[in-house]
């Protein structure tokens, strides 16, 4: 939001707006009124008579933000960047250069190109730095650097970009882009279909729909339904989703809120195309949301095998709502619940612990609740799969690896040097990941850990009290041993990390496309999944 006014202060219509588009104060109308009121007379002063040039917008986004922050994550204000953005997400249609960019302060990095988009054919790679867009340095435009690379369709762009420390020059032609929701779908075997479903936007259920008449068509008598990775989306569409599994007229999901209007069942609506066809679900720690209701529900009716990880445990309802100048909130409206009468949320923002933080539902406390044939399922975690595959021990340590983009730029260097690398059967060594923590060290990665901190800010009060000479020694062994701790956290990772690093590769080198006939071939709950629906009376086993 960025509304550059230095005297005349309109954001309070905004406030007042926002507040007033919410659906429940008919008890509180006075005291909502009130606070309005003395936030409205305080934000006037404070533009007015600050010692310093203001920025309303700048001192609204911070006020809005940090009011929202103590609700939960997701509902959140919406500016006009992020409303297109959330239509884009939920279309799945725009124009651009077709690849997925970071911004960064100096430079766009080029994450991934879209296979046969215009980035790819103008030849840009992953890992391509662009410096200059036209005739815009990238490091001196002081909006979002992104937006320079949108255009009308068939137009063109300049871009000027580093790669591997050698300046280069191409230019882009920009189309219509059409972000899928069903990235793949093919067959394992003879016998086997694999779908990816990577995101629930509004092409969700009639792309699943096509891939599954599709296979059929081909011979498949059994399905593999892919949502690793898929953060979520639209309510409907997996509700329709299930509904190509299940018979018209079924239970599917529940929503309870303390507005009425919103305490909803939903119930398929229409003729499936198969309730008998075998089914297994892929999930793991990033499936959430409308992913959980899918696999949750398909659970939840002895419908599908789930195989994998604890999904994520996302079991709330967003809803946007319109304010003015082109702008959303997206507020939590409800709390879902699958068949069986579960609800999966597995932190607990509205009782959070002494430093602020949402707590996870401790596994003693989670309720059981039975399928449609008697098995025990549980609330308060996530979805937790029929057949288990041990999670990443994932840790402060190693997310921070995740986050600082070194195993995406350890995959770029990888492929600069191995050109000819054949990956249908890429498996990296431990001489590998030997040369992946020399890289961590030779970028200087460095992360403290929470325990870190405290121990150095106690060292320093020591010092403060001159206590410092008689503790130096200990504290020099803690931070020691501390160090090779975070060394051994990345060594018990090691499998997780080189599986990060393997799908970066293989990505460079086959694009994502060429990724999910990797995993065909060498994921061991694809091997899993096809095994099972292989032998009927294990399958069966599974779902009785």
């Amino acid at each position: 939001m960025r509304y550059v006014l230095k005297r005349k202060i309109i954001i309070p219509i905004l406030v007042f707006t926002i507040f007033l588009t919410g659906t429940a104060f008919k008890n509180d109308f006075f005291e909502i009124a009130k606070q309005i009121e003395i936030f409205t007379t305080l934000f006037k002063e404070i533009n007015m008579n600050y010692v310093d040039e203001t920025n309303p917008g700048d001192l609204m986004d911070t006020a809005i933000k940090s009011m929202l922050a103590d609700l939960d994550p997701y509902t959140n204000f919406m500016n006009e960047q992020d409303v297109e953005a959330a239509r884009i997400n939920n279309t799945g249609d725009y124009t651009g250069i077709g690849a997925r960019v970071k911004t960064f302060k100096d430079k766009l990095v080029i994450i991934e190109p879209y296979k046969d988009y215009p980035a790819d054919k103008a030849g840009l790679k992953a890992g391509d730095e662009i410096i200059k867009v036209g005739d815009v340095m990238v490091e001196s435009y002081k909006e979002n650097a992104g937006d320079l690379l949108k255009g009308a369709s068939d137009t063109s762009v300049d871009v000027t970009y580093k790669r591997q420390g050698k300046t280069q020059t191409a230019t882009i032609k920009r189309a219509e882009v059409e972000i899928k929701a069903v990235p793949h779908f093919s067959l394992v075997d003879d016998k086997t279909g694999y779908i990816v479903l990577s995101r629930f936007n509004s092409k969700a259920h009639y792309e699943t729909n096509y891939a599954l008449r599709d296979l059929k068509a081909q011979g498949a008598e059994r399905i593999i339904l892919d949502l690793r990775g898929n953060p979520g989306g639209l309510l409907n569409e997996a509700i329709k989703i299930v509904n190509l599994f299940v018979p018209q007229g079924q239970l599917v999901v529940t929503t309870k809120s303390k507005v009425e209007k919103y305490n909803k069942t939903y119930y398929t609506q229409n003729e499936p195309i198969d309730t008998q066809i075998p089914l297994v679900v892929l999930i793991d720690g990033k499936s959430a949301s409308a992913s959980e209701i899918v696999s949750g529900s398909l659970q939840d009716l002895d419908r599908a095998v789930i195989v994998g990880s604890r999904s994520f445990g996302k079991g709330l309802v967003q809803r946007p709502k319109q304010l003015t100048y082109g702008t959303q909130v997206k507020i939590t409206i409800s709390r879902y619940y699958t068949p069986s009468g579960r609800c999966i949320q597995s932190l607990d923002y509205w009782n959070r612990n002494e430093k602020g933080e949402a707590v996870r539902v401790k596994q003693e406390n989670y309720n059981e609740f039975k399928t449609k044939n008697g098995r025990k399922v549980f609330d308060g975690g996530g979805v937790l799969p029929d057949v288990i595959f041990n999670a990443s021990k994932n840790s402060a340590i190693t997310d921070a690896i995740i986050n600082s983009d070194l195993i995406f730029n350890y995959a770029t260097n990888y492929y600069y040097k191995h050109s000819a690398t054949n990956v249908s059967n890429l498996k990296l060594s431990g001489s590998d990941f030997s040369g992946f923590k020399a890289f961590l060290k030779a970028n200087n990665f460095s992360f403290k850990t929470d325990t870190e901190k405290s121990l150095y800010k106690a060292f320093e009060t020591a010092t403060k009290e001159e206590l410092n000479d008689d503790i130096e020694k200990d504290f020099n062994t803690l931070i020691a041993n501390l160090e090779a701790s975070k060394t051994n956290v990345i060594d018990e990772n090691k499998d997780y990390i080189l599986e990060l690093l393997t799908e970066d590769i293989v990505k460079r080198y086959v694009y994502r496309e060429g990724l999910y006939d990797y995993y065909k071939v060498n994921d061991p709950k694809i091997k899993k999944a096809t095994e099972i629906l292989g032998k009927p009376a294990v399958y069966q086993g599974y779902l009785k």
